[in-house]
């Protein structure tokens, strides 16, 4: 590729002056306003890094399941799932973390980065307990900035449009994808069948 962009002078001349309320918006802490955004969030992506790379993994519950200790600590329980542990690993190696929430019909995000570490302390899983399933370890987030991204990525991919929505027989399922990467060892048809169901049992 020609025309690569190689130094910060170059970036910075090219963008120009970052907007004043885009510097203000950022802050140390979980003020009022931004603990009102994480206690309305279903879903965040965690973001971590270690020595194999980067990795980025969805994670989503009720609202507020992302419980704000204090100003300077996010809890995050680590639920079932399907024991890769590729953010787990990350974080025992490198606590760095960053956190994008996402809120149904919202368009802006608040975005968080920090340091983590990983607490498998027994009343603290037990209080993170739903249907009397609790997490195997919660992930604690020290605060390091937070800050709202505007909404203009949302606005202009319509994610909350339901007129946008994607058919989920458009796109290759869970069982073909294993399929086509596995030749046929798993996946396919019977693993679909029975995935829903499957999901909705280890859910906790």
């Amino acid at each position: 590729m020609s025309h690569i962009i190689s130094s910060i002078t170059e970036l910075e001349a090219l963008y120009g002056e970052i907007s004043k309320g885009s510097l203000l918006k950022e802050t140390d802490r979980v003020v009022p306003e931004y603990r009102a955004f994480i206690e309305a969030a279903p879903f965040v992506a965690l973001a971590t890094r270690g020595p194999e790379g980067l990795d980025c993994s969805p994670r989503g519950d009720g609202p507020g399941f992302v419980r704000v200790q204090d100003e300077k600590t996010l809890l995050l329980p680590d639920r079932r799932g399907n024991n890769r542990i590729d953010s787990l690993r990350n974080i025992v190696r490198d606590p760095s973390a960053a956190l994008l929430f996402l809120i149904p019909g919202i368009g802006e995000t608040l975005r968080v980065n920090g340091r983590a570490v990983i607490s498998v302390e027994p009343s603290l899983l037990e209080s993170f307990a739903i249907d009397g399933k609790a997490p195997k370890s919660v992930i604690a987030i020290t605060v390091e900035t937070v800050f709202f991204q505007c909404a203009r990525a949302i606005l202009r991919s319509e994610l909350w449009n339901p007129k946008k929505h994607v058919a989920r027989g458009s796109l290759p399922s869970p069982g073909q994808i294993l399929a086509a990467l596995s030749n046929d060892q798993v996946g396919g048809e019977a693993y679909d069948r029975e995935l829903p169901e499957r999901q909705r049992m280890t859910l906790y």
